[in-house]
């Protein structure tokens, strides 16, 4: 997106490296999961057991972590989403500097899709479940449902960039944006 070149003082540092590297670290384990998902075997179970050592920093971050990574931050009631979709609808949705309402529950549905993902995979190695039709069966599901979120999310992020002429893609590599006055 161009626009006026910031300065330091003009952005503000919103995602720290934990988010950062916990975010690019999930996009690269789920592309290499995805790749290694039909005879992938050690490589790709090493990829759901670091995926899910992610997941679960990444939930201890949102409680304990700096302020934009905390999910009480983010996290806004299902009426206030309803309402910010709404204005999204109607090209009015205000510029918010962490997550928007929408982008906070999709970290939620990811996560929990990638968790999911991750339970049913190691599931599917014991040795009470291996073979088991449902657990296979909603490994796949669940797999599917991350990539589909994941493509929602992207969209999320082109739209949300164009709109508020922001980089978020950018942002998410250098942890700042512009300040909310700019």
């Amino acid at each position: 997106m161009n626009g006026p070149r910031l300065t330091p003082a003009t952005r503000i540092r919103v995602w720290d490296p934990v988010v950062r590297l916990g975010h690019w670290g999930l996009v690269i384990l789920v592309a290499l999961a995805w790749s290694t998902r039909h005879g992938g075997g050690l490589w790709h179970e090493w990829c759901g057991h670091a995926a899910g050592a992610i997941v679960a920093l990444r939930l201890l971050w949102g409680w304990v972590g700096p302020p934009y990574a905390r999910f009480a931050q983010f996290l806004r009631s299902p009426a206030t989403t309803a309402r910010y979709a709404m204005l999204v609808l109607a090209r009015k949705e205000p510029r918010h500097l962490g997550h928007n309402p929408l982008g906070g529950w999709m970290v939620v549905l990811l996560l929990a899709a990638v968790a999911l993902t991750v339970a049913t995979g190691w599931l599917y190695t014991t040795d009470e479940f291996w073979g088991v039709p449902w657990v296979e069966a909603l490994h796949g599901a669940s797999s599917d449902a991350v990539l589909a979120l994941a493509t929602v999310h992207l969209a999320g992020v082109l739209i949300t960039s164009v709109r508020h002429r922001e980089n978020l893609v950018a942002a998410m590599i250098h942890g700042r944006k512009r300040a909310a006055s700019e």
